[in-house]
């Protein structure tokens, strides 16, 4: 390997990716970290884009990765022996003098609107983005940290380099699994967690969180977090700080909200390095195109940030559509309150179109996650020959309920105890097995709306013309 080659990682997670991460790092490599829940054809699309000068996999991902391969120009490979043998040689590499302008990882997206976009960014980059995760989580010296967030994803890498700048403890898990994970808090005395919902969700529903008296700090971002959850959370942890985490892979922080236990659902103020407006939200406009205040606007993000990367691997067209006059247009829409603190209404790409009105699914989520019949909600659109897309709320029943018996319960709930106007209140109410979810636990909202779920009970709105 030399210095610039790029070196994709198809590993599940734990030590061993992490100490290669770190290894790339040391010989001025780029590490390209993939999801190992791509399918065939998606990574192979990735290896591709990132032209590797290696791709390294562990054993239970080797049918994958061949069958991704076989779809690609072939790159260099060696087996596990090989790699043994010559390590056994001994041996140091010579130190290598690696620019902070050099790139040091490629991170990928999930791909959920579209095929993965590489996000390429520098030691800089990842020095100051761990830098900005420390001080606005307040992490410690000595602190103690749960590994679970994958390394393909930018809060998994934010919690690993976190912890090796404050020389902090690191425990990492492999896969994730709640009932394990609550083992690992406990037994190592875990002080600092940083997940998104869903997880903080998982913990919760193992029944032993609030024996976590350890846990001090707890941090989350990927996803919005609803007011039933927080309160939750508060009430099992008791923290110290509870911080919302607005961000993104291509620059790290946005914005902060420091006290979510105080201002749930806040994404605060501006991060550290960062600057953010909100501009009108059509297509096309620009960071100079300034809302008034208390309207909705889009999100820009100053490119000036020594968090930001500089634009995406091979994607011209994804340059154009998010990046005007060194600002980043991430797609979400957000209000600004009298304090200047960020309500996050939803993403664009999330919107609704009812009947000629643009709806939001945050907050009706928010609302139906109160109802005790719920047990996990997502609201999207379905198609609808009236109204163009229905208000549909898709939700796993608590356990106790029969899908029928909750379906009804939320039904009546939207209309008479969540406080939701007319227009926001569900047309649809659909119980489902379960919420699709990306690798790192990110709802994927599209898959319900384009139909692909299982139904365990409905009612539908029953409307004369």
């Amino acid at each position: 390997m030399r210095p610039g080659d790029r070196v994709v990682f198809v590993l599940a997670g734990g030590l061993p990716l992490a100490s290669l991460h770190l290894a790339a790092q040391k010989l001025g490599a780029v590490s390209v970290p993939l999801s190992f829940r791509f399918g065939a054809p998606e990574l192979a699309y990735c290896i591709a884009d990132a032209a590797p000068a290696l791709v390294v996999f562990d054993e239970p991902h080797e049918e994958l990765v061949g069958t991704a391969l076989a779809q690609i120009p072939p790159v260099a490979g060696s087996s596990a022996e090989a790699i043994e043998t010559q390590a056994s040689r001994g041996g140091v590499a010579p130190a290598v003098a690696v620019p902070d302008d050099a790139i040091s990882v490629m991170l990928y997206t999930s791909g959920t609107t579209g095929k993965p976009k590489g996000v390429p960014r520098t030691h800089a980059a990842e020095h100051y983005a761990a830098l900005a995760h420390i001080i606005q989580t307040g992490q410690s010296c000595f602190d103690t940290t749960l590994g679970v967030m994958p390394l393909f994803h930018t809060m998994g890498m934010r919690t690993l380099l976190s912890s090796v700048v404050t020389a902090s403890t690191w425990v990492p898990q492999v896969r994730f699994d709640a009932d394990e994970a609550m083992e690992l808090v406990l037994r190592e005395g875990v002080n600092s967690l940083y997940l998104v919902p869903t997880i903080f969700w998982s913990l919760l529903r193992t029944g032993r969180l609030a024996e976590a008296q350890s846990v001090e700090k707890i941090s989350y971002a990927g996803a919005a977090m609803t007011t039933a959850l927080a309160g939750q959370l508060t009430e099992a942890l008791r923290p110290r700080k509870f911080v919302n985490h607005f961000g993104s892979t291509e620059i790290y922080t946005f914005s902060v909200g420091p006290n979510a236990a105080a201002k749930p659902g806040s994404a605060g103020r501006a991060g550290v390095f960062s600057r953010i407006r909100l501009v009108a939200p059509e297509p096309g406009a620009g960071p100079d195109d300034l809302v008034g205040p208390g309207e909705q606007g889009q999100l820009a993000v100053s490119m000036a940030s020594p968090e930001a990367f500089s634009g995406y691997w091979n994607r011209p067209d994804a340059n154009a559509k998010s990046i005007r006059d060194g600002w980043y247009f991430p797609g979400d829409l957000a209000t600004a309150d009298e304090d200047g603190d960020l309500w996050v209404a939803g993403r664009v790409d999330d919107m609704i179109n009812s009947g000629g009105e643009n709806i939001y699914p945050d907050e009706i989520e928010d609302a139906l996650a109160r109802c005790p019949a719920v047990r996990e909600v997502v609201v999207a659109g379905t198609s609808d020959d009236r109204w163009g897309q229905a208000v549909t709320a898709f939700f796993v029943p608590e356990h106790g309920f029969a899908p029928g018996e909750a379906v009804e319960q939320v039904w009546r709930f939207a209309r008479e105890g969540s406080g939701l106007p007319s227009l926001k209140r569900p047309k649809r109410v659909i119980a489902v097995p379960e919420i699709p979810k990306s690798a790192v636990g990110k709802i994927l909202r599209r898959e319900l709306g384009a139909g692909h779920y299982e139904v365990l009970a409905r009612h539908d709105l029953q409307e004369h013309a």
